[in-house]
């Protein structure tokens, strides 16, 4: 009896369930397919601690992104050690010494044992802004004074590699953002003018989208940043590399929304809308453009890694940002002479950053492609 009663509870069980699945939204389906692709939230987990570090740069890196201590230049990464002479510690580093090797003439750093600086947490340090509006010296993490702490070494001026990371991640992350959000807009507005409209004004734009795509990109980029005024801002260099990148990229979504649009500008649903009074605008934007917006939210999801890419690429050329602004390819910038990365292999820790972050939007990608079709 008590078997009969279980199954039939169970079956009950799976009935409401299929049926909360069938009046279920759009969203909470691809919520849940999403879900479970399980790379896909660890990517989305691991960006998400990117952006959080990146907005609150001045707390999370140990040292500010300009610091710098010449005693320590080309300092190896500091080993983080739990056990002292066989006992369980607390989590802490020895003390870091150079002197000059007598053969080579090379610094060389060793440990001494003798000195051991604990890793604590909220400890004071250089100061900052948080968001840019309240002064505070408080850190994730570190080691009080006058111990040093370098998990990914230093560069040739002393400067705290995994702090400039960090730092940086603020202009290679936001970047990638603000410039597939531009050439998101140019990309749905012409592509859709384009489909919606056809005749000359189609002809017009894909003729440019052909002659913007046959440029030779690096020469192209550095003709425009050849041209940038040498006495502009960080922050105009900035959104000028973002200008640059948006006007690049947003012919590839250009021509998917154009096609997405010759598909359905015959539907009843859109003919209906344009003998109601619609405007063109509101037929594009408001009927037309929401019945393929799961794609172009995968399209953007796989399009921020290209920004990324592209800003890392103009700075590490030496012709995007410089100095003193910090970005992934700006810290990436000292790695370009292959005996500097022979002799101190660190200084490519920035670019696995990059690695990291491409992979994580790809994987959120693939995740937003299978939950854009949930019923599958």
């Amino acid at each position: 009896m008590a078997d009969r009663v279980n199954t039939a509870e169970r079956l009950e069980a799976a009935a409401a369930a299929a049926e909360q699945y069938y009046v279920a939204s759009s969203w909470t389906l691809m919520r849940r397919k999403f879900v479970k692709h399980r790379l896909a939230v660890i990517a989305w987990f691991v960006l998400a601690i990117l952006y959080l570090a990146a907005a609150f740069a001045g707390f999370a890196a140990p040292y500010d992104r300009i610091a710098s201590r010449t005693d320590f230049s080309m300092a190896p990464p500091t080993r983080v050690r739990i056990l002292h002479e066989g006992r369980l510690q607390a989590p802490f580093i020895y003390g870091l010494t150079r002197q000059r090797n007598p053969e080579t003439l090379l610094m060389e750093y060793q440990t001494d044992p003798e000195q051991r600086h604990r890793i604590r947490l909220f400890v004071s340090g250089d100061k900052y802004k948080v968001l840019g509006l309240v002064t505070a010296n408080k850190h994730l993490f570190g080691v009080e004074e006058p111990g040093v702490m370098f998990l990914f070494g230093t560069d040739q001026l002393g400067r705290d590699i995994l702090s400039r990371i960090i730092h940086g991640a603020r202009i290679s992350l936001s970047i990638g953002l603000l410039g597939v959000a531009m050439s998101f807009v140019l990309g749905c507005m012409l592509g859709g003018l384009s489909g919606f409209i056809g005749g000359p004004v189609d002809m017009a734009i894909q003729r440019a989208i052909e002659f913007l795509q046959s440029l030779p990109t690096i020469p192209l980029w550095m003709s425009l940043a050849a041209a940038i005024p040498i006495d502009w801002s960080p922050l105009r260099r900035y959104f000028l590399i973002t200008l640059i990148l948006s006007i690049i990229g947003w012919t590839g979504l250009a021509r998917i929304v154009r096609g997405k649009i010759l598909q359905l500008r015959e539907e009843d649903y859109v003919t209906a809308a344009g003998v109601s009074g619609a405007t063109r605008r509101n037929v594009i934007v408001r009927h037309m453009l929401p019945n393929f917006l799961g794609y172009l939210i995968v399209h953007l999801t796989l399009e921020v890694p290209g920004m990324i890419l592209g800003e890392t690429a103009l700075s590490f050329l030496g012709i995007g940002l410089q100095p003193p602004v910090v970005s992934w390819g700006v810290a990436l910038q000292q790695a370009s002479n292959i005996r500097s990365v022979a002799l101190h292999p660190w200084l490519l820790i920035p670019a696995l950053f990059v690695v990291l972050t491409v992979l994580c939007f790809n994987f959120v990608g693939d995740g937003m492609r299978d939950a854009a079709d949930p019923y599958k």
